[in-house]
C-alpha cells in the first residue's frame, strides 16, 4: 500500500496508540501528496501527477535524516482537473469538493495533535485552491502551520536538460513529465505514441500568456488536439533520472526547512 513511500514513513501504517504516544508532534512534518487523474496525451497514463507526487516524495523521504520525524499520508489521487474533462478518462473534483476534502483531512491531523502539514501538489490546475484552504486553515487555527507547496517549485536541474521552448511552453505531458515517468513507471509509458504539440503562439507584442503574470482562462482543448502541450518525443529515461534526483533533493531541504520553521514573532 505504501508504493514509493518508505514503509516506516507511511502514516497509514501507524496504529492509533503509536500516534498518541508520539513525542514532538508540534514539529513532526505530515505531508499530503496531492495529484490528479487526468489525461496526459496518448503516451502517458492518467495517473501522472499522482505518480510524480508519490515518487518524488518517496525518494526524498528515503534520503531524509532519520532523526527528522516526517510522514506521508496516503495520496489524494483526485484533483480539480476540469480543464481536461473533454478527454475521456479524466476524473475531476470541483473546487468546492477539493477545498472541503483538504479542510477535513487537515482538521483530522490537527485533532491528532500535529501542527505542521504540507500540501504537496503536483497538478498545475489547482495551486490556487490549495493556497486558499491553507490560508483559511491557518486563520482558523493560528497554531497550525500549513505549507501549500507545488512539487516543481523546489530547486531542480530542469533548465540544464530541457530546451528553452520546452521550459516556456511545455506545461503538460511534455519532455519533463514524460522523462520523469520513464524514471518512475517506465512500463506505463508508450513512447511510440509520443507527440510534439505546442499551442499557437500569441502576438509577440502581447502582454498575455498561457501561464504567467497576465494569463487568460483556457481549457486544454483550446490549446491542443492530442492533450499534449510540449514535446514528449525528446523525453529519455536518463533525463528523467536526473530530474527526479534533483527534485527529490530539493524536497529533502524543503522538509528539513518545515521541520525547523517557526512563525516569526513580532
Amino acid at each position: 500500500m505504501h508504493g514509493f513511500i518508505p514503509p516506516e514513513r507511511f502514516f497509514a501504517y501507524l496504529t492509533w496508540t503509536e500516534i498518541q504516544a508520539m513525542s514532538d508532534k508540534q514539529n513532526t512534518v505530515i505531508i499530503q501528496p496531492i495529484g490528479a487523474i487526468e489525461q496526459h496525451g496518448p503516451h502517458l497514463p492518467i495517473i501522472v501527477d499522482s505518480a510524480i507526487s508519490v515518487g518524488v516524495l518517496g525518494t526524498a523521504l528515503s534520503q531524509l535524516d532519520p532523526q527528522i520525524p516526517a510522514y506521508a499520508l496516503p495520496p489524494l489521487y483526485y484533483g480539480k482537473s476540469n480543464e481536461h474533462w473533454h478527454f475521456p478518462g479524466t476524473i475531476s473534483l470541483s473546487a468546492q469538493t477539493l477545498l472541503a476534502t483538504l479542510k477535513e483531512v487537515a482538521e483530522s491531523i490537527y485533532r491528532a495533535g500535529f501542527r505542521k502539514l504540507v500540501f504537496m501538489n503536483s497538478h498545475g490546475g489547482q495551486p490556487q485552491v490549495i493556497e486558499i484552504i491553507a490560508r483559511d486553515l491557518h486563520q482558523e487555527y493560528s497554531d497550525f502551520l500549513i505549507f501549500p507547496f507545488f512539487t516543481w517549485r523546489v530547486p531542480h536541474i530542469a533548465k540544464e536538460v530541457l530546451s528553452k521552448k520546452e521550459l516556456e511552453m511545455g506545461i503538460h505531458a511534455g519532455d519533463a513529465e514524460t522523462s520523469i515517468m520513464l524514471a518512475l513507471l517506465p512500463e506505463q509509458v508508450k513512447m511510440e505514441q509520443a507527440v510534439c504539440e505546442y499551442p499557437p503562439e500569441l502576438p509577440s507584442e502581447s502582454l498575455l500568456s498561457i501561464e504567467g503574470k497576465l494569463p487568460f482562462a483556457w481549457v486544454t482543448k483550446d490549446l491542443s488536439k492530442s492533450g499534449v502541450i510540449g514535446d514528449a518525443t525528446t523525453a529519455t529515461r536518463a533525463k528523467g533520472d536526473r530530474i527526479l534526483a534533483s527534485v527529490a533533493k530539493g524536497w529533502v531541504q524543503a522538509i528539513e526547512d518545515v521541520y525547523n520553521f517557526q512563525i516569526p514573532k513580532n
